[in-house]
């Protein structure tokens, strides 16, 4: 899980700390960091198949497909805890369609702290039911965050080296502060994301992976 969930250190600073910009009286660009995490789907998990019999992986042994849609994520950052509501959809199509059928499918919500460590995870089950002579069925699925304000903010010194006017003809006017390790392990630690998917197995995450 965890190679999965791995985002590059760039897009993890784009997307924790830019989201709107101007350009500055003194030159620049200044960004708003927001300390809500960034909710998305997880790379490998948003789907997964079905196979009857289950130890098959050939195309005509699929018996049912499902697949992650429309992951929004809702955050209240007003206290202490910064809390995350992440809600979805999940689509499915099954090969037979004889008979009503419930099928259910565990999925999980996690929170990953500097793109690559996992500080919480929790497992729930989503069930769609086919009626009689049906296809496709779909059902809304969410799942709830919290996170500490405390880790979520980075500190003071940290930010006045970010923030810091400098002007041209200074030492480091043309020096990134992001390129100085200490400043960067600072906003990775600092940098949140809130990921769902499905909970695979081994043989399903191979086969997404590989397919």
């Amino acid at each position: 899980m965890k190679a999965l969930l791995t985002v590059s250190a760039a897009a993890l600073l784009l997307a924790g700390c830019a989201r709107t910009g101007e350009i500055d009286a003194t030159g620049g660009i200044t960004a708003v960091r927001s300390a809500c995490p960034v909710v998305g789907l997880a790379a490998g998990t948003g789907d997964v198949t079905l196979f009857d019999p289950p130890a098959s992986q050939d195309a005509s042994a699929i018996d049912l497909v499902a697949t992650m849609t429309n992951v929004r994520g809702s955050c209240n950052d007003s206290g202490d805890e910064i809390v995350t509501t992440i809600s979805f959809n999940v689509e499915a199509r099954r090969t037979g369609t004889e008979g009503a059928r419930d099928v259910q499918l565990p999925y999980y919500v996690a929170v990953v702290r500097g793109g690559s460590q996992v500080t919480a995870k929790r497992v729930s089950t989503v069930t769609l039911h086919f009626d009689a002579g049906q296809a496709r069925a779909e059902v809304s699925g969410a799942g709830t965050t919290s996170i500490s304000r405390a880790a979520a903010t980075l500190p003071q010194e940290v930010r006045d080296r970010l923030t810091r006017k400098r002007k041209a003809g200074d030492e480091d006017a043309a020096v990134d502060p992001l390129a100085q390790p200490e400043v960067r392990r600072a906003v990775l630690s600092a940098t949140f994301e809130a990921l769902v998917g499905f909970q695979l197995t081994d043989a399903q995450l191979r086969y997404n992976v590989t397919r």
